[in-house]
């Protein structure tokens, strides 16, 4: 392949660096571009007073994905950053008191099932079973295949059958496992990927396989550091990242593209991939071309993940906790369904609190700790809230709960605190009504249903990211990448 041809990557989050490098790496001369002041779109990096906070994503899985994005140019990922091991996966936290402990050691497992529910112990090897039937069809053999056409679903659909696809995340669990809590401890995982466990695909119990399989890492240094990882192999391979370079739209002739207008420059380009917004690239950056419009009509009308309302603050103290925590509330499926459909924000809150100092120091000053806190909350859609009244009092009534349930003198200790709500995920990821994770990940919007990885009508356009096949979290961008790369090549090749 000759050096001529030229990409366009619209967004430097984890999906658009992951695609850029395929297709560097494989002659074609591309170009990323990026909005903000720094690459990692969700996965951006804040700093106050020495203390770093991971805006997005601090649960990574399966290396093996990130491991072959870098082979794919030739390199090593253990040259570029180190990942370190977290162990318990998770510390989940019941309102009742209640404590379970999920980690990859089959006896703590079983220890823990048996004091709840001995019943359940069976009843968890088999859901165990059946998440990994779903991890090797849906994941390791669909996951980075594109869906083009209907006859690529109708291929797959007797396996999804067979797989009771159509059954939600909680029914097939609560199919296994009879104690209430126990089903919460096995169904929340949809929740990070954006899909209501009450509605989400049953597909999406592969987290857990997945999770089993190759364990929970954090990069040393945090999120950010495997950005920076990645960004230095783009460039290390000829890649030109440009920061702080909104693209404002695609120009067209007929059905091609042929540039993208960025910080009102124009750049000719043969292929344009967007790691966008799914509506922002239709309805904004293709304004000018009929299909933008019709496309994002149609897009509007579906269904979309929910928002997050996220506290970052540093504290004095490193408390010494687990380094990922859940704290359920004293609702799961009333509070689930409140924030996947309500126009209001609920009063009692699920948390997700992140404490990476416990795993590595450097992310805090001597002595002190770096924490985040995400509660899920109605996108703007659904409530059109406003947040620069609700966010403070939210953020003081989830610091308060935080402080009599696990951070005890969090206020005391408070050194700086910031937050981010949906308005910020509108308004700095262009991210449609806010959602923080786009298309809502049910059936009838997950493979050939979702965006397809290259558009049906502009024959250059491609899309990668949480919008298109796979889907969202880490693995399901970076999925998604390898899926979009294998068909930028080809058409390059032509």
């Amino acid at each position: 392949m000759t050096s001529e041809r030229t990409a366009a990557v619209i967004g430097a989050g984890f999906g658009g660096l992951a695609l850029a490098i395929r297709l560097q790496a494989a002659g074609i001369q591309t170009s990323l571009f990026e909005k903000r002041d720094k690459p990692g779109g969700r996965a951006y990096v804040y700093e106050d007073q020495g203390f770093i906070f991971d805006a997005g994503p601090t649960v990574i899985t399966d290396p093996p994905c990130l491991e072959e994005v870098f082979a794919s140019a030739g390199r090593r990922m253990s040259d570029y950053v180190e990942l370190l091991p977290v162990s318990p996966f998770y510390r989940l936290l019941f309102d009742d008191g209640y404590a379970f402990d999920y980690d990859n050691d089959q006896d703590l497992l079983d220890r823990q099932i048996a004091m709840k529910s001995p019943d359940d112990i069976e009843g968890y090897r088999r859901f165990l079973d059946y998440s990994r039937a779903v991890y090797a069809k849906g994941y390791k053999e669909l996951g980075a295949v594109p869906f083009l056409s209907f006859k690529d679903m109708i291929r797959v659909a007797p396996d999804l059958a067979k797989l009771q696809a159509w059954r939600s995340v909680y029914s097939m669990v609560s199919k296994f496992i009879k104690d209430e809590q126990l089903r919460q401890v096995f169904s929340f995982h949809s929740l990070l990927v954006g899909g209501n466990p009450f509605s989400t695909s049953s597909i999406y119990t592969l987290i857990h396989a997945l999770e089993r399989q190759g364990g929970v890492w954090f990069p040393r240094g945090g999120t950010g550091a495997l950005i920076a990882a990645m960004v230095r192999l783009f460039q290390d391979i000829g890649g030109n990242l440009r920061l702080s370079t909104p693209v404002d739209r695609i120009e067209t002739a007929g059905d091609r593209i042929t540039a993208v207008i960025a910080a009102g420059e124009r750049h000719p380009v043969d292929l344009v991939a967007s790691n966008g917004d799914i509506v922002h690239t239709y309805r904004d950056l293709l304004s000018n071309h009929p299909h933008g419009a019709s496309k994002a009509k149609s897009l509007m009308n579906k269904r979309f993940s929910m928002s997050l309302f996220v506290i970052y603050f540093g504290l004095r103290r490193n408390h010494p906790i687990a380094h990922h925590t859940v704290l359920f509330g004293p609702r799961y499926r009333p509070l689930i369904t409140e924030i996947f459909g309500s126009d209001r924000l609920a009063e009692d809150f699920s948390l997700y609190l992140h404490a990476p100092s416990v795993t590595d120091p450097s992310l805090a000053p001597p002595g002190m700790g770096s924490y985040y806190v995400l509660a899920p909350v109605p996108h703007l859609g659904h409530a059109p809230l406003d947040w620069s009244v609700e966010g403070p009092r939210y953020r003081d009534l989830i610091l308060d709960h935080l402080e009599q349930r696990i951070l005890p003198g969090l206020r005391d200790d408070l050194v700086t605190v910031r937050h981010f709500t949906p308005d910020d995920f509108k308004s700095e990821l262009n991210a449609f009504v806010g959602s923080a994770f786009s298309l809502e990940p049910i059936l009838t919007q997950s493979a050939w249903f979702r965006p397809h990885n290259r558009d049906d009508r502009i024959h250059n356009l491609y899309i990668v990211g949480a919008g298109t096949h796979p889907g969202a979290g880490v693995p399901g961008v970076v999925g998604s990448a390898k899926a979009t790369a294998g068909l930028m090549i080809a058409d390059a090749r032509r």
